[in-house]
């Protein structure tokens, strides 16, 4: 077959001593493991061929690459096979994956049912804030708020269960815009029910069926709250289509003798809101939750930010095992010792079990929100983990940047076909850095692009603005400040700040300058029509056509076309001289003779049409 023609081809060429550069004898022919992600430096070291010839290879087939480039795998094994060699490529297990494994396997220490985590999805305008307030409010066992509001990004209700005693539920609150679905899709993962909020006079909207798809995705069991229910709209009548359109994505109504749960609610007056909480319980009943409430805690970071004073902080959900103040913990990129802990009213606490949401400092980054934490043995381990983190973070960034091809690289800046809005990002939390740069990466079109070159939590720093000056990028944040020393370190670079508080002003503005980057439409406006009747050669002129103005007005500044029978013999030309009688003049009116040069264009004959006209360029807008 092929591999055998190919090492036949390579032993002729090498005993003729010609051809390029093979590798070491020994693994001609052989089988080499190398791990991922492949650089050329590592292909090189792991089978024995030249840098520079697999550069070249490459180069052939139409990549751009350098030494320390990332290559995806087929390519990898390409260049292998042309040099007769098997390449077998072993995904490396990260440090990190270690962690989660070892947490897997090890032996439950203490396994006690504990509360569900319940999250809230639903349409924007559909009640789900208030419906919460309510929820929170119903709590029988009036904790005491610890002096600030917390925005945990989850909570903890106590509710009577329908066997009288007191049970504990735990709710994700998530964002009700579009521009958070990744926020919602987050959420869906840590939670066993969601409760799809939908309002009796509305329906099922499109953020409704996304939330039911989240749902489904995550293998979520689903309640509905049909809210507002109170109203005069919540009909019977209404109520049935709303069932039909539930029934019709799956959710079949258990009135209808479906298996979909559907309490009516209203978070107005409060009606509903028991026999919601009580179905919640039932749920978690069947649902069977259990966690270690024994040994290292382990859960998933909700929200993160960097907090004035306190450092980088992390809003979190405890799912298995027990944190302390002083546990060494990692997630993600962050490790660190902690510090302190509040829980989600604001309360100090030295520990906390399964399904505790709590905000804890002590971490030396900002870790993403929807990142695994884990409490490790020493602050060693912790920091090994995140280490390899950043730096697969980092090999990741450089294979992203080096996957360059030829087409693609030509394509790109061939006259400079697509335009790009370069924007370094800045916010006050890690979940709008993810929305934001997912919201502004899918505008624009084939001409125009937005480019986050970098977005991270945190205020503006000189860094920041150092990146975008060298980028010819604008700086933009979202809830956060930068100093006066920083603002005027952009001045001197002449790099632009821009500051927001509302998500919709910040992509409005930038959609704007988006438009500005199109290319203008032009538009052309006729502004008369002439008849030539004869053309006269004037010596040091040429070519003057006498004619009569027929339509609208012969101007001068004008460009004009000429038409000769129905066909267009040139066109976009100027005007260079208009003249009535022997005067030059700027306007000929309809009904009048005059003399017409066209500019650089001598073939003029009588019976030819003139057609003047203006152009105009109009602004495109982005659909």
């Amino acid at each position: 077959g092929f591999v055998k023609k190919r090492r036949q081809d390579l032993r002729k060429r090498e005993s003729s001593g010609g051809g390029g550069t093979l590798a070491t004898p020994a693994q001609v022919g052989g089988k080499v493991e190398i791990a991922e992600p492949i650089t050329i430096k590592s292909l090189s070291a792991a089978t024995g061929i030249k840098s520079s010839d697999i550069v070249k290879y490459l180069f052939k087939k139409g990549i751009m690459a350098t030494i320390n480039s990332a290559i995806g795998t087929e390519a990898a094994m390409e260049v292998a096979l042309e040099y007769d060699i098997e390449l077998e490529v072993k995904e490396q297990e990260t440090a990190e994956q270690q962690v989660e494994r070892q947490f897997a396997e090890r032996q439950a220490v203490d396994t006690r049912p504990r509360p569900p985590v319940v999250t809230v999805l639903g349409h924007v305008d559909h009640g789900k804030t208030s419906l919460l307030d309510k929820i929170r409010k119903a709590d029988v066992a009036h904790h005491e708020d610890g002096g600030i509001t917390q925005h945990v990004g989850a909570y903890r209700v106590t509710i009577e269960g329908s066997d009288g005693k007191e049970k504990t539920v735990v709710f994700l609150d998530t964002p009700g815009h579009a521009a958070f679905t990744t926020m919602r899709a987050r959420g869906a993962r840590m939670t066993d029910v969601v409760v799809l909020v939908v309002a009796a006079d509305d329906g099922v909207m499109p953020q409704t069926i996304e939330s039911i798809n989240h749902a489904k995705a995550a293998g979520v069991p689903l309640i509905v709250a049909l809210n507002k229910s109170d109203l005069p709209q919540a009909t019977e009548e209404n109520v049935r289509k709303i069932y039909g359109q539930l029934a019709e994505h799956g959710l079949n109504p258990s009135e209808w003798g479906g298996e979909t749960e559907v309490i009516k609610t209203s978070a107005e007056t409060g009606d509903g809101i028991t026999e919601l909480l009580e179905m919640l319980d039932l749920q978690a009943e069947l649902l069977e939750l259990t966690a270690d409430f024994g040994g290292k805690a382990r859960g998933t970071v909700v929200e993160a930010e960097m907090q004035p004073g306190r450092g980088p902080v992390a809003r979190v959900l405890v799912q298995d095992g027990q944190i302390g103040i002083g546990d060494f913990i990692v997630s993600g990129r962050a490790y660190g010792r902690v510090r302190d802990m509040t829980d989600d009213r604001g309360n100090s606490i030295r520990e906390a079990g399964p399904a505790t949401p709590l905000e804890l400092s002590g971490i030396d980054e900002v870790p993403d929100a929807g990142d695994k934490f884990f409490v490790t043995d020493s602050l060693r381990r912790a920091e090994d983990v995140a280490m390899q983190y950043r730096e697969t973070e980092r090999e990741q960034m450089l294979a992203n940047k080096s996957k360059v091809t030829l087409d693609n690289f030509a394509d790109a800046v061939k006259a400079g076909e697509v335009k790009e809005l370069r924007v370094v990002l800045k916010a006050d939390v890690q979940g709008s850095v993810e929305t934001l740069t997912k919201s502004l990466g899918e505008m624009g079109n084939d001409e125009v692009a937005v480019k986050v070159l970098h977005a991270a939590v945190g205020g503006i720093t000189e860094s920041d603005v150092v990146l975008a000056d060298a980028s010819e990028a604008i700086v933009v944040g979202f809830h956060v400040g930068c100093t006066p020393a920083v603002r005027e370190i952009a001045d001197e670079r002449d790099v632009e700040i821009r500051l927001y508080r509302v998500i919709y002003d910040l992509t409005d503005d930038i959609k704007s300058g988006l438009e500005g980057m199109l290319t203008p439409e032009t538009r052309e406006e006729e502004v008369g029509q002439a008849q030539v009747k004869q053309v006269f050669k004037i010596g040091g002129l040429g070519a003057v056509a006498g004619c009569l103005v027929t339509d609208g007005s012969a101007r001068k500044d004008a460009k004009v076309r000429v038409i000769r029978d129905g066909v267009v013999v040139t066109d976009n030309r100027d005007v260079e001289s208009l003249r009535r009688v022997k005067e030059e003049v700027r306007e000929v009116r309809a009904g009048t003779e005059c003399g017409v040069r066209v500019a650089s264009f001598e073939d003029l004959k009588p019976d030819d049409e003139l057609v003047f006209y203006k152009v105009s360029e109009v602004k495109r807008k982005l659909d």
